[in-house]
């Protein structure tokens, strides 16, 4: 469980640093960027100890980067909605089902 917290609380951190500036086209790309690396450190301090507790754990490579990625998606959802205002369109949620089908298959024995 500790895992999945740590990289929740890591992709919430790198889904503002890739794509919380969209709303401010106006600032400079070079301090942006600074920006941008400054939070990525944040991440990085939540998803090294993630990936090394999950393994330790008994979740494969493979397995702890499918869930990174549900969790990536999941979390970059409900920003591009309630932060970038972008509608969450019916196709989006049929990619969505497809991840879950990715996620059982990989964890299936």
């Amino acid at each position: 469980m500790r895992t999945i917290l740590l990289l929740i609380i890591s992709n919430s951190f790198m889904t503002y640093a890739w794509y919380g500036h969209l709303k401010h086209t106006e600032t400079a790309l070079w301090k942006v960027i600074l920006l941008s690396w400054g939070i990525a450190f944040f991440e990085y301090c939540f998803m090294v100890p993630a990936n090394r507790f999950g393994y330790q754990e008994g979740f494969s490579g493979f397995q702890l980067k499918t869930i990174q990625e549900v969790i990536t998606l999941s979390i970059f959802a409900l920003f591009a909605v309630f932060v970038l205002k972008e509608p969450l369109r019916w196709n989006y949620l049929i990619s969505f089902l497809f991840l879950i089908g990715a996620v059982y298959f990989m964890f299936k024995k």
